[in-house]
């Protein structure tokens, strides 16, 4: 890694040469730095990483070595429909865009509604709110923090503000599009905040895609803190392609009797780590995280979810559920800790994986760690195929073996995008589902149709006669 981290050391130069450094200042860009050089790339021998270390995707050895690169200033602004057409569009959000790791937004570094809400670029909002943003901008132990979170702190760019303040409720969800559309090599670095006031409830989309497809190294923090009585409905949609490295670190406090939901879609990348923790730090706080990822040929996803139980009468439910093909690699890690005064702590948890080839490799690892006495906690993994008598009862009702397998995978995929509480979104997912899984998740060599140009096969799903 010494050619990887003597190009983090000359980006680092360039960041705190230019406009860069103004947010929040030098002093925390140099103590990321300082963790960097500490911690390094994390690597497979650390427990977390062992299924698939990222400091192999980094630099490959069979490779020449080609640098990143970090757009140091925005481009230039140009309406961003000249760029990108969404996949998920027309769901009734307010959109909020990121390019090439800046907020360029309508050209607009806030907006400010009447209601109080601001939603905006971080450096703006650190600019123009400094002391709203200090008090939970990067409120992360810096112990606990791998080298992607240092480096993070060290070279991010930019990243989405959004404040909603006590006793509002946003009507219409909130929608973040980062985009990357660049032929270089790019390494992208964003730190958004996420503050729900007290008794507050916001709905917001955050979606990652790519213009071109070209190797891009994408490394998110997301700091949510959700205040006494407020919700937060949070849908994640990643949609990548396949020469990207995307890292995800979100981190969730609450307070209580607050309720956080989120939902994890994964259709495209190279290779992905979603990792979630989240702290119910008072009593009534509620977390329900749903995950649902669809991955082919040498794609890998890894998901990283870390609950904390620290004070009594707080739930949590874990849902995840996955399906790999050809060589595809998933992993699920979701750990569970009930702290030893955290009494009727509510905790459960569901892995769920299919495994359509011998070559798709599949890891789940669930954990419960737990000191209180009087709790209700399980959790539950289970890998395997299609089921053989499913499928067996619809090949007797004369459907090919390729429509059969669609339609058990999309009612084992569907349960969780009807979790979604959006209904434009949750018709958008539906349908993407079904795209993905009858234009790249199947085979139709054993279909009795035994077309030539599977490319152009459209699959009709009757969804009202499926249940999950």
């Amino acid at each position: 890694m010494e050619r990887f981290n003597q190009t983090i050391e000359e980006l680092y130069q360039e960041m705190i040469q230019t406009g860069s450094q103004q947010i929040p200042c030098r002093e925390l860009r140099d103590q990321g730095m300082a963790l960097f050089r500490e911690k390094g790339i994390p690597h497979g021998k650390m427990e977390k990483w062992r299924h698939k270390a990222i400091d192999t995707l980094l630099v490959k050895p069979d490779q020449p070595f080609r640098p990143y690169r970090i757009q140091t200033e925005p481009s230039p602004y140009q309406p961003i429909d000249q760029v990108f057409k969404c996949e998920i569009k027309n769901i009734g959000t307010i959109s909020y865009h990121l390019l090439n790791g800046w907020y360029v937004h309508q050209n607009k570094p806030l907006d400010v509604w009447e209601n109080g809400v601001i939603v905006g670029s971080i450096i703006a909002a650190y600019q123009q709110f400094p002391e709203l943003v200090k008090k939970y901008f990067n409120q992360l132990d810096p112990e606990k923090q791998d080298g992607l979170i240092a480096l993070n702190q060290a070279l991010f760019t930019d990243g989405v503000f959004i404040y909603v303040p006590d006793n509002v409720v946003v009507e219409t969800p909130i929608q973040i599009v980062s985009l990357v559309d660049t032929l270089q090599k790019l390494m992208i670095q964003h730190h958004h905040l996420v503050i729900v006031g007290k008794n507050s409830q916001l709905s917001l989309v955050h979606c990652n895609d790519s213009v071109h497809e070209e190797n891009s190294f994408i490394n998110n923090i997301l700091e949510i803190n959700l205040e006494a009585n407020a919700q937060l409905h949070y849908y994640k949609m990643e949609n990548k392609d396949a020469q990207s490295i995307l890292v995800n670190n979100t981190f969730v406090n609450q307070a209580a009797d607050s309720r956080f939901t989120s939902n994890m879609i994964t259709f495209n990348c190279g290779y992905v780590r979603n990792s979630l923790e989240v702290h119910l730090n008072e009593e009534g706080a509620d977390a329900n995280l749903y995950g649902l990822y669809l991955v082919d040929r040498k794609q890998y996803i890894d998901n990283q979810v870390n609950i904390v139980h620290h004070v009594p009468h707080c739930t949590s439910n874990q849902i995840y559920k996955g399906i790999a093909d050809d060589e595809a690699g998933a992993n699920f890690s979701g750990h569970i800790y009930v702290a030893k005064d955290a009494q009727q702590t509510a905790a459960y948890q569901i892995n769920r994986n299919i495994a359509l080839t011998d070559e798709a490799k599949i890891t789940t690892r669930p954990f419960l760690e737990i000191y209180a006495d009087d709790v209700k906690c399980s959790h539950g993994a289970t890998i395997g195929q299609l089921d053989e008598n499913a499928m067996f009862y619809l090949r007797t009702r004369g459907i090919c073996l390729r429509n059969a397998r669609m339609l058990l995978m999309f009612a084992f995929a569907n349960e969780i995008a009807n979790l979604v509480l959006i209904e434009k979104l949750r018709e958008r997912l539906n349908d993407m589902i079904k795209r993905r899984l009858s234009g790249e998740l199947t085979i139709c060599d054993q279909c009795m149709m035994n077309c030539a140009d599977k490319e152009n096969l459209i699959y009709d799903i009757d969804t009202t006669r499926l249940r999950s």
